[in-house]
């Protein structure tokens, strides 16, 4: 099963808290409470979001998290590799060079071509989508639907 790490899953839930009050400065604590996590675990999950540069922190009586840039210009992937690293389903997908089986594998460009395939469609989801609270209407039309992963394509 892929999954994203439960941390991983907090991030986007702040993130999303931040982005529907975008104007304002969010306190760890403040958060915290918002979204019903550990105050520990949002404060974590603040300094990896501020250390990638989505977030900014200020300190002071009026300080606080903001966003280092508006929602509809920070994505799911860019949420996932603050926490998670780079977006890729295998070591060979993210870099090349450190797999010991590559003369023999036989699979390492395609499963590249399934990487590809999930960043594309991770970049194309925004916080701003993430924060919107309105229902997915279905189907949704995936843009995955317009990427080609034949090997004609590579």
């Amino acid at each position: 099963m892929l999954k994203l790490s439960r941390l991983t899953d907090y991030a986007a839930v702040v993130m999303a808290q931040i982005a529907r009050h975008s104007q304002a400065s969010h306190a760890a604590a403040e958060l915290a409470e918002a979204v019903q996590l550990p105050h520990p675990t949002v404060s974590k999950t603040l300094k990896m979001l501020a250390r990638a540069g989505l977030l900014v922190s200020q300190r002071g009586a009026q300080g606080g998290y903001r966003l280092a840039r508006p929602a509809s210009q920070i994505t799911a992937a860019d949420i996932i590799a603050a926490i998670e690293g780079p977006v890729a389903m295998t070591e060979c997908s993210q870099a090349e060079g450190d797999c010991e089986l590559v003369a023999t594998c036989g699979v390492a460009d395609n499963w590249q071509r399934v990487s590809l395939a999930m960043r594309t469609l991770l970049e194309s989801v925004t916080l701003a989508h993430l924060a919107d609270t309105a229902p997915i209407k279905l189907p949704v039309q995936l843009p995955i639907q317009t990427i080609s992963l034949s090997a004609a394509s590579a």
